[in-house]
């Protein structure tokens, strides 16, 4: 997909450049692609039943669910982290249950509930962005992830 390995390996090496510099909401962000590209490349080979490139790549998206459950604040969240927590790990059920039984609709499914979480997540930091280049003199806003 990327061409050679010294491509993907560039590839790689950006991203990892970016999460460097990346503020605490770009890295969920960050995470929330991540997740994506994974259960696409997952899906995709369930499809060409290539059954050790599916079990990897769920695996990964397994792992940044991990990842995005040990970001949640739960003393600041509330509810919202409490929620959030909830949703990931039925997420991670999903992934799991798509992986022995193959069903593609479950990845689809699990794939569109983290599109709808970071379209919301996108919103928030549009947001964000539009207040802080506000008139001179308005406060500041922190986003954090």
């Amino acid at each position: 997909m990327y061409g050679s390995n010294g491509k993907l390996k560039a590839y790689q090496d950006v991203n990892n450049q970016s999460a460097l510099y990346a503020d605490p909401h770009r890295l969920i962000q960050m995470l929330m692609d991540g997740f994506l590209t994974r259960v696409a490349a997952g899906r995709h080979a369930l499809a060409s039943k290539d059954y050790d490139a599916k079990g990897r790549e769920l695996g990964r998206a397994i792992s940044i669910l991990n990842g995005l459950r040990d970001t949640l604040d739960r003393d600041k969240g509330g509810e919202i982290a409490g929620n959030l927590d909830e949703l990931y790990a039925y997420m991670q059920q999903q992934l799991l249950e798509a992986s022995v039984s193959g069903r593609l609709e479950t990845l689809d499914h699990v794939s569109g509930l983290m599109q709808e979480l970071k379209s919301g997540w996108d919103g928030v930091r549009d947001t964000a962005v539009a207040t802080q280049a506000g008139p001179a003199g308005a406060g500041s806003v922190q986003v954090r992830g």
